[in-house]
């Protein structure tokens, strides 16, 4: 009974990428049919052993596919949008493979240098997608993550807080529907989800380790020293939660 299809002025988009100077993904996600191998063939009904493994191994060799054609797919999006900086309010605009690729951030190349400088949000619409809309949707979440970095788009910032940017991408699209556009919506969202996720870590932390000799003690809130001299008795998730409990802390004081 449930269409499939959607109102036409929904936005959707095949994928969303965060790449290094180098074009290398730092996180992103593909989403429908785009990039994806075709389906390894079907097991027979026999129910054999043979054809089980058989259907294992097809299985392996279509996700290995997958990789390598985004993977391929990524380079050729590299050659195309490597050196070129885009502003943050002026996202540009390049063509891969028939798809619209629109992209925010990037530093001009340096040699050596490793894939440092500010990293590139590129958002891939499908055939027909308005490049005005596809900018629009990119300059937001662009904003959302230099807001949620605390200005400093680079690559090393973003793989230390990878949590934060996969938070961002979900709260940003959902199955290539685009849920959220304003970024600082968006930067509030995700700081408001990381908080209950962290919550729950720390409830379940507590619940482990509270067989323990002490159990009434707590990790202390908002200290300076991220929990360093309790010792043994700060569990994992415990540390986890202080410690992005912090980062919030700071970004909403800056």
């Amino acid at each position: 009974m449930a269409s499939s299809s959607f109102p036409p002025l929904l936005p959707k988009i095949d994928a969303i990428l965060v790449l290094d100077g180098d074009g290398n993904r730092l996180a992103g996600k593909y989403y429908g049919d785009f990039m994806k191998a075709a389906s390894a063939s079907s097991p027979t009904a026999d129910g054999s052993a043979d054809n089980n493994n058989n259907s294992s191994a097809d299985n392996a060799t279509a996700a290995q596919s997958v990789e390598q054609l985004r993977a391929s797919f990524e380079r050729q999006l590299q050659s195309k949008i490597g050196g070129i900086s885009a502003r943050p309010d002026a996202a540009e605009v390049v063509t891969v493979l028939g798809k619209t690729a629109v992209f925010c951030g990037g530093s001009p190349a340096a040699q050596g240098s490793g894939g440092a400088g500010d990293v590139r949000i590129v958002h891939i619409g499908p055939t027909g997608e308005s490049e005005l809309v596809l900018a629009h949707l990119v300059e937001g979440m662009y904003e959302a993550l230099s807001q949620l970095m605390g200005g400093a788009t680079d690559r090393n910032m973003i793989l230390d807080n990878l949590e934060l940017v996969f938070l961002l991408i979900d709260e940003h699209c959902d199955g290539g529907i685009i849920l959220e556009t304003d970024g600082h919506k968006l930067a509030s969202s995700v700081l408001l989800r990381d908080e209950q996720e962290s919550s729950r870590m720390g409830e379940m932390g507590g619940m482990e380790g509270g067989g323990g000799g002490q159990q009434g003690q707590a990790p202390p809130s908002g200290g300076g020293g991220m929990g360093m001299g309790m010792g043994g008795d700060m569990t994992i998730a415990q540390a986890l939660m202080q410690a992005r409990n912090q980062i919030i802390s700071n970004l909403s004081q800056s």
